[in-house]
């Protein structure tokens, strides 16, 4: 019986909730598929999915810490509205990207405040814990592709 392991495919579906017990996100028509060991999800989940098999079913919790990590308040910023051109109607909740020294990054904005925006770049779910409930669908081996580009290609995963 083949194990989750490391530069293993493997194809998982998911139920996403937090303490609160709320759906965050689920696996929808297709279950999630990533390359074990690539880093292409959370580290607390992949840790968790390693030695399982098809067919196991089990419950995650994770915490902040090993997830999308703690809510840094130091990613919260006010900046000018004319930063925002082409915007007419600026609110609460509206996403942006923007071009940082580390690159691009996803900015939520918090409020508007006069000429002020308030935006946040914590990833959303950053200082939460999780809860993943997941069943193992499938395990395959990794093509030289994936292998070489650090990531699935095909049905559950992507291409660019």
């Amino acid at each position: 019986m083949t194990v989750i392991a490391n530069d293993l495919v493997v194809l998982f579906n998911y139920k996403l909730t937090n303490a609160e017990g709320e759906t965050l996100d689920q696996s929808q028509a297709e279950p999630l598929a990533y390359l074990h060991g690539a880093g292409n999800i959370i580290p607390g989940l992949e840790k968790a999915l390693e030695g399982k098999a098809v067919g196991d079913k089990f419950t995650v919790n994770v915490p902040a810490a090993e997830g999308y990590g703690e809510y840094n308040a130091e990613l919260v910023q006010e900046v000018p509205k004319q930063m925002f051109q082409g915007v007419e109607n600026i609110e609460a909740g509206m996403q942006f990207q923007a071009q940082t020294d580390d690159g691009v990054q996803i900015v939520t904005v918090k409020s508007v405040d006069g000429d002020n925006v308030i935006v946040d770049a914590n990833f959303p779910l950053a200082g939460q814990d999780l809860t993943f409930d997941v069943e193992i669908v499938e395990i395959r081996e990794a093509s030289a592709e994936e292998l070489e580009h650090g990531h699935v290609h095909g049905v559950g995963g992507h291409h660019h």
